[in-house]
């Protein structure tokens, strides 16, 4: 046995560091195999595929030798409410009973942040729908003047399926990155920076497999390396994959897009003027292709949506309103930083679904 297992296996037993630091805490045997399990692969950089059921304590199994072992090590999670629960209250008790002093990180997706350019574009934003989104927007910026991480878990009140999330926060499309006159404050790269400079990283799986597709084409990545991965409740894995190394499409990106046309114009004399038919004709174009679809299984195959007829017909109507706004939008991009995105964002959307369609 590894001295890493020794000592693993001696924190969580009877009379180790995690009971002398946690009253309620007792030894458990299927924890002490375990956690001497993950450590042997920690020594031996191996790959281990272990199941625990209910009640044998998996998070400090790993926790343990993951700290002792002094790898630099990502942590991944099924949902980013165990994420939160990991990092703020398991990780504290566990690093305070082993006494160490390696430094932690949290790291969500950039939608999870708070966007102080899109924040500041949203003010006096006509559509908010009824007078409790405007109190939440509100809430929202005296927040933003006081909030050091810029997480938007820390704002409990706000569902997670607010329409103003994706007004305050940003999305890799949106982003200006360090074009942006906020990017020296921005929440998102200061989580990056701690992460990098962190021992141990905890992250969720949605994270961890964007930063594996954005690996796979060759565009960089968000995570920085790591000399040793734990992914809990990996049974998840599988279905999230599909969605990050398949191909698939959303109205809502494009809905975005010509939300975030309309902002900005407000800023561009005579941008308004020019842009409202062409969005005027995407938001026609995405009716009549939700209308086509309905029916539809909610996943299933390019080649059976695009057999009905009524959904070619409104995908080939989105292709034609999207080229027509990318060609208002040229003129405009060298308006604002956000008309640059704008008309990036516009070309690239076109591209995919040209690509899709064949």
């Amino acid at each position: 046995m590894s001295q890493l297992a020794t000592a693993s296996i001696e924190a969580l037993s009877q009379g180790g560091a995690l009971a002398h630091q946690l009253d309620a805490f007792a030894p458990r045997a299927a924890q002490l195999r375990l956690t001497g399990a993950i450590a042997e692969a920690f020594e031996q950089r191996d790959v281990l595929l272990a199941e625990a059921g209910t009640g044998t304590g998996k998070t400090y199994a790993y926790l343990v030798p993951a700290l002792l072992s002094g790898l630099k090590t990502i942590v991944s999670t099924g949902t980013r409410a165990l994420q939160d629960q990991l990092f703020h209250r398991d990780l504290p008790r566990v690093r305070a009973a082993l006494g160490v002093g390696l430094r932690s990180a949290l790291l969500k997706g950039r939608a999870n942040y708070l966007c102080k350019y899109r924040t500041q574009q949203a003010r006096g934003e006509p559509r908010f729908a009824t007078p409790e989104q405007v109190s939440q927007f509100q809430r929202i910026v005296a927040w933003s003047g006081r909030t050091q991480f810029g997480d938007m878990a820390e704002l409990e009140a706000l569902p997670d399926d607010s329409p103003l999330l994706p007004m305050v926060t940003s999305t890799v499309d949106n982003c200006l990155g360090t074009e942006c006159p906020f990017y020296s404050e921005c929440f998102v790269v200061q989580a990056r920076q701690r992460a990098q400079a962190a021992d141990l990283v905890v992250v969720n799986h949605h994270l961890l497999l964007a930063d594996l597709a954005l690996k796979q084409e060759g565009f960089g990545e968000i995570l920085p390396g790591a000399q040793a991965f734990v992914i809990d409740e990996a049974h998840q894995l599988p279905e999230l994959a599909a969605n990050f190394f398949g191909e698939s499409f959303g109205m809502r990106p494009w809905q975005e897009l010509a939300r975030d046309c309309m902002v900005e114009a407000r800023l561009v004399a005579g941008a308004q003027a020019s842009l409202q038919a062409p969005i005027l004709a995407l938001d026609e174009a995405l009716r009549s292709l939700r209308a086509g679809m309905e029916g539809l299984p909610a996943r299933g195959t390019q080649w059976r949506a695009l057999a009905k007829p009524q959904v070619r017909e409104g995908f080939d109507a989105v292709l034609s309103s999207l080229a027509r706004l990318g060609e208002s939008l040229l003129p405009l991009r060298e308006a604002s930083p956000g008309f640059d995105g704008c008309t990036a964002r516009a070309q690239e959307a076109l591209n995919r679904l040209s690509r899709w369609l064949g």
